[in-house]
């Protein structure tokens, strides 16, 4: 599909502005094209996310899932129409360079136009509830290889992307770079919709739908906990991105985009759940969700005092921690509004971290995103919280409550401790949120 794509739109194009336009008003097609674009990257979350805020019931229910991909298209096309109107009043007279250099320069402009509309409409497909094979397949669900992503013909969508990311981090950079916000951005569409769709959503219906606490919300994960965490990450080394002995619903392996390339830190990470998120309309449910739609975004380093600008990587979820030692696998989890006691759950998710970087920002589905505060990075070990934030997936929760309750196990024998919840965790968008939605959209 995505090759019929590319193909068509190069075709479509390079006809259109040879038979319809001259070199002059071609090049400005692409110009026009590029800056559509840009705008389009720049302005499509915040008004996607217009539409998601109103999306509990009636029409907006519907089409809050497709939020992101048409107000994509809508922007791009909006900007692309404005300006060709501009430019064709402004290229009233026509240009005209000779015979050759006419014929071969609409046909060139039309080919680099085709291409660049074309890698920007399959972003903005992927951004759609579509099955996995739409547009094209960029991972082998069964066998996860999160190093190694297929790409559109030509490399269509990858370029447009990273078009973007080049100018966001450059000139025109502003309090975010798109690099930092969205690393390996297609590589996150695609495990977004990693999903059962009958139960899980790609987006929340409220946002932010995560917190992460202002103190004490990573930290390096206890002995047992890491050589779990190597273990299993030998197992995906050594079985393709899957986890035999670890079994979903229908008894099939559990596969994870966990990167098993370099070293790497296990990490723990405190993540709030937010009990408003929690829908009973799987379409818009923030309460049910893979592990390949919670990333930590993590930068090198020592890379300069702002934090969300440079470069960044993806680090996806190994798992929670089931008990203080244990780390629990599962394929989804899915909270229960009714087992969710106060305000949010919290649970303590466990990362590999590549050696040398570290965590600044959580991201939850495709429109919830919390800043981690410099000060919640825990360097010293008698800092660590003492009781940790366990929830057992199995169960539909019983791990910790935000108004502080014992911890119930699934095992009666052995009494879970008690996890108390940071009286100052962070409510309402973070300073990276309000850059990309703006203040109107704050949690009150």
């Amino acid at each position: 599909m995505a090759s019929l794509v590319v193909v068509t739109m190069i075709l479509g194009c390079a006809a259109l502005l040879y038979f319809k336009g001259t070199f002059v008003k071609a090049f400005a097609a692409i110009i026009i094209a590029i800056i559509s674009g840009m705008v389009a990257f720049g302005f499509f979350e915040a008004v996607a996310n217009m539409f998601i805020s109103r999306g509990d019931e009636g029409m907006f229910l519907t089409i809050a899932p497709w939020a992101q991909t048409t107000s994509f298209i809508l922007i791009f096309v909006v900007v692309f129409a404005v300006l060709q109107a501009a430019a064709t009043c402004l290229l009233k007279n026509p240009v005209d360079l000779g015979f050759l250099p006419e014929c071969i320069g609409r046909i060139a402009c039309g080919t680099v136009l085709g291409f660049l509309v074309s890698g920007f409409l399959l972003t903005a497909l992927a951004m759609g509830p579509f099955s996995l094979g739409f547009p094209y397949q960029r991972f082998d669900p069964v066998r996860l290889k999160p190093d190694n992503p297929k790409g559109a013909l030509l490399g269509a969508d990858g370029f447009a992307t990273g078009l973007f990311t080049m100018v966001s981090k450059g000139s025109f950079s502003g309090k975010r770079s798109f690099a930092t916000i969205h690393p390996n951005y297609l590589d996150q569409l695609f495990f977004n919709r990693l999903i059962n769709t009958e139960t899980t959503s790609i987006i929340s219906s409220m946002f932010p739908a995560i917190s992460v606490p202002r103190q004490a919300a990573v930290w390096r994960a206890p002995q047992d906990v890491a050589e779990q965490a190597d273990g299993l990450i030998g197992d995906l080394r050594s079985s393709s991105g899957r986890l035999k002995d670890v079994k979903d619903a229908q008894g099939k392996p559990v596969s994870l985009p966990v990167s098993t390339k370099g070293s790497y830190d296990v990490t723990i990470v405190r993540v709030g759940i937010s009990k408003r998120a929690i829908r009973a309309d799987a379409r818009i449910n923030g309460g049910a969700f893979t592990p390949s739609q919670l990333r930590l975004i993590c930068k090198r380093k020592g890379t300069g005092q702002d934090r969300f600008a440079g470069e960044a990587v993806n680090v996806y979820p190994i798992g929670h921690l089931r008990t203080a030692s244990q780390i629990q696998v599962v394929a989804e989890i899915k909270l229960d509004s009714r087992r969710v006691e106060g305000s949010e759950q919290l649970i303590d998710f466990v990362f590999c971290v590549p050696t040398g970087h570290e965590p600044v920002v959580v991201q939850y589905k495709l429109n919830s995103i919390a800043e981690i505060a410099p000060g919640a990075i825990v360097t010293d070990s008698a800092k660590i919280p003492a009781e940790p934030a366990t929830f057992n997936a199995s169960s539909g929760g019983n791990g910790n409550r935000s108004n502080n309750r014992p911890n119930r196990s699934s095992n009666p024998p052995r009494e879970q401790p008690r996890t108390q919840t940071n009286p100052q965790g962070r409510r309402g968008l973070s300073d990276t949120g309000r850059s990309i939605v703006g203040t109107d959209f704050d949690e009150q």
